[in-house]
């Protein structure tokens, strides 16, 4: 990895990232964060993330549009996430985007090497975005989805939800834990 000078901004940080022949990378304060490698567990749940975003847009036939990993979350000028999911309103973007204009949902599932940057960092980072109303944090062992929602009023509540369905309005979507938390 071969990084230019910093800090960076995020359209460097982009340029920059597209020429890595490997790797995945985030953007911390105009420095190049690694992103570590991936046990299955973790896939998994993302994958029934996903799934589950996607079903639930469906189900409430709203135009909206799910996308994992990848996708890039702007957060300022010198910051930009790249969460397990996201999903955005409007039609589907076009196929050379890579930074996502006014995410709604963004979710991370925990791993031990970024449980305290999702719940820290990344929860001040995400709601610095005016759009997102809702920030996901899924425990996979724990069977639990911390959701931290934006309220009308600004202020952010949290819960943590281990049973049932969580309700993501907007924009209209239900998603029952038992698909996300599924038996192998």
């Amino acid at each position: 990895m071969n990084a230019p000078i910093k800090p960076m901004t995020v359209e460097a940080y982009i340029e920059w990232a597209l020429q890595q022949p490997r790797g995945r990378f985030e953007l911390l304060r105009g420095e190049i964060v690694p992103m570590n490698s991936e046990q299955t567990g973790h896939i998994r749940i993302k994958y029934r993330i996903a799934r589950v975003l996607e079903s639930a847009i469906a189900a409430a036939s709203i135009n909206c549009q799910m996308l994992t990993d990848g996708a890039t979350v702007r957060i300022d000028n010198h910051t930009a996430f790249e969460p397990d999911a996201l999903v955005y309103w409007g039609d589907p973007l076009p196929d050379d985007t890579i930074i996502i204009p006014e995410p709604v949902i963004v979710v991370e599932v925990l791993s031990p090497s970024t449980a305290s940057i999702d719940a820290s960092t990344k929860f001040a980072g995400y709601f610095k975005v005016q759009s997102i109303a809702h920030y996901l944090i899924v425990d996979g062992p724990a069977h639990t989805v911390v959701h931290h929602r934006r309220e009308a009023d600004g202020t952010i509540r949290s819960a943590a939800v281990s049973e049932g369905a969580l309700t993501l309005d907007p924009p209209g979507l239900i998603l029952p834990l038992t698909a996300i938390f599924a038996p192998r």
